[in-house]
C-alpha cells in the first residue's frame, strides 16, 4: 500500500468525505549520486548556520518568512496546520464541468483518494458513481505544501483520482510562438489524416510504449558490473529539410505500415490524394470553351466543382 501523503476531507456541498491521499504514479528512473572522482568518495550536501558557522541536523531546521534582511518572521507546521482557509484541511469541490473543456496542459501529477474510514464508505461511493454517470469532473481547491492549488477529481476504476492543476495565470501566452502564415493545399492535408489513420491504436497499454532510456542506462551499468565491453549507440539520424511535402508523407504512410507488417503499395499510400489529382488533371485535359452562338461557352458545367462536404 502506498504510503499517505495527506489526509482530510472531500467536501462535496454539506456532504464531507473522509479520505486520505497516495500518489498514484511511480517513477522507475534511474538514479545516480554525486562522487568524487580520484577516490569515489560520496559528495553530500550539508546544511550550515550562516550565525554559528556550523552544520545543522534536520530537527534545528524551521521555515521563515524574510521581512527584511535582519529580520524573518517563523513559521511552525502548527501555523500551517491552522490556516485560516476552507480548503487547508479539505478538497472542496467548487465546480462540476465537462472533461473536453479542461486544457491538458493544465494538469498535472495525479492522486488516489481512499477513503480514510468505514464510515465514508458510501458518500465516497456516492461521489464516485455522480461523477461517473453525468461523463463530468469536479474542479476543487485544496491547499497542500504551502500554497492553495486547483484540482481536478474524475473516477479511474471506481476509484476516486485527483489530478492537481495549474491557475490560469501559470499557463504561458503561446502566440509569440505561432509560425508565419503558409498556404495548405487540401491534398497536404489529407495525406497527414491518412498518415494519422495509419498510425491510430486502440489504446496507450501497447507494449512499445515503454522506458527505453532507463532500459539503456541498466544495460549500461550491467556492463561496467561485469567489465564487458559497452553496448554500442546507433547512429542518430538527423532529420533532414522536407522539400517535398507530400512525399514525405507518402514515405511516412509507408514506413508505418511497413512498421505493423502491413502491404505498402503505391496506390495504397497515394489513394486519397490521387483521386483529388486525377479530378484536377482530368479538369485541365477538357478541350478548351467554345463560344456558341448566343455568345455562351459550352465547357462550363464540364469543368465546375462540386462544393466538398464537410466532415
Amino acid at each position: 500500500m502506498p504510503r499517505t501523503i495527506w489526509s482530510g476531507a472531500i467536501s462535496f456541498g454539506l456532504v464531507n468525505v473522509p479520505i486520505n491521499v497516495v500518489s498514484a504514479t511511480e517513477d522507475h528512473s534511474v538514479r545516480f549520486h554525486q562522487y568524487h572522482r580520484e577516490d569515489m568518495g560520496r559528495v553530500r550536501v550539508r546544511k550550515f548556520c550562516e550565525t554559528e558557522d556550523r552544520e545543522v541536523a534536520g530537527a534545528e531546521i524551521g521555515k521563515g518568512y524574510e521581512l527584511t534582511k535582519t529580520q524573518v518572521i517563523p513559521i511552525t507546521d502548527e501555523d500551517l496546520q491552522n490556516l485560516p482557509l476552507p480548503t487547508a484541511k479539505a478538497i472542496e469541490i467548487v465546480a462540476f464541468v465537462p472533461l473536453e473543456s479542461v486544457d491538458p496542459l493544465r494538469i498535472a501529477e495525479g492522486y488516489y483518494l481512499a477513503p480514510a474510514q468505514p464510515v465514508a464508505a458510501k458518500p465516497y461511493k456516492l461521489l464516485a458513481e455522480a461523477l461517473g454517470r453525468s461523463a463530468k469532473v469536479a474542479v476543487a481547491k485544496y491547499a497542500w505544501s504551502g500554497r492553495e492549488r486547483l484540482g481536478l477529481l474524475r473516477v479511474r476504476e471506481g476509484a476516486i483520482v485527483l489530478h492537481a492543476m495549474r491557475w490560469p495565470d501559470e499557463v504561458r501566452d503561446p502566440a509569440e510562438l505561432y509560425p508565419d502564415p503558409v498556404q495548405l493545399s487540401d491534398d497536404e492535408i489529407d495525406g497527414a489524416l491518412a498518415l494519422m489513420d495509419t498510425m491510430t491504436i486502440e489504446d496507450l497499454a501497447a507494449a512499445d510504449f515503454h522506458d527505453e532510456y532507463t532500459e539503456a542506462l541498466e544495460q549500461i551499468i550491467d556492463a561496467k558490473r561485469e567489465h564487458k565491453a559497452l553496448p554500442e549507440a546507433p547512429e542518430a539520424e538527423e532529420p533532414g529539410a522536407v522539400l517535398d511535402l507530400m512525399a514525405a508523407l507518402n514515405a511516412s504512410v509507408q514506413k508505418a505500415k511497413a512498421s505493423r507488417g502491413e502491404g505498402t503499395a503505391e496506390a495504397d499510400v497515394h489513394e486519397l490524394p490521387a483521386k483529388k489529382t486525377t479530378k484536377k488533371t482530368a479538369a485541365k485535359q477538357q478541350p478548351a470553351a467554345r463560344k456558341t452562338g448566343t455568345g455562351k461557352t459550352t465547357a462550363k458545367k464540364t469543368t465546375s466543382r462540386k462544393p466538398r462536404r464537410s466532415a
